[in-house]
């Protein structure tokens, strides 16, 4: 097996290899650190403490600061707060989901393609093939690490707003040799 591959969880081992085609061997294979795939919800996270504290506020200015009666069936309005506060909630925790979510990618180069596998029990899996690593994109850090962009995809959001996703290899180690291996992919399959 390829010494790419070991350094990786069995399942994500079997995941890759049931991707391959015959013949094609693995050239690099790493998961996205988890730390640094996680501050990209930092932002996000960031938003949602004055979200929850807020929402927390209006139910006690809704309650009068005071623990309410529920027995006389009064003072029901600060409930109407709980969805806003579960929502906080929710937004406060994406670093844990974050962290999960890194522990179930796989970023693979083959000597045919480029791979993103993405999943726990059923996975996503995005195929780049060479003539589609003309236009990569870098985001290099201070220490090497960074991100690829290999695709942006361009969408409508359900209010009819243009959007934009970007999708590659994210929060990986030695970026500039990632990106070398996938230039050197993409220059052997204008040759053939």
């Amino acid at each position: 097996m390829n010494a790419a591959l070991l350094k990786l969880p069995k399942y994500l081992q079997a995941r890759i290899q049931s991707e391959l085609k015959p013949g094609e061997a693995v050239v690099w294979a790493d998961q996205p650190n988890p730390a640094k795939y996680m501050r990209q919800g930092f932002w996000l996270w960031l938003f949602f403490i004055p979200w929850t504290a807020f929402a927390l506020f209006w139910m006690a200015g809704a309650a009068g600061f005071k623990f309410p009666d529920f027995s006389r069936g009064q003072h029901l309005f600060p409930l109407f707060g709980i969805p806003f506060v579960l929502i906080g909630l929710g937004g406060l925790s994406s670093p844990y989901w974050l962290l999960r979510k890194a522990a179930n990618i796989v970023y693979v180069i083959t000597d045919q393609r480029a791979l993103t596998l993405e999943g726990s029990r059923s996975y996503t899996a995005r195929t780049y093939y060479p003539d589609q690593l003309r236009n990569i994109t870098r985001k290099e850090h201070p220490d090497g690490s960074g991100d690829l962009v290999l695709e942006t995809a361009r969408y409508k959001d359900s209010d009819g707003d243009t959007r934009k996703r970007e999708n590659g290899f994210f929060a990986i180690a030695q970026v500039r040799r990632v990106e070398q291996l996938l230039e050197q992919l993409a220059s052997v399959q204008k040759i053939v």
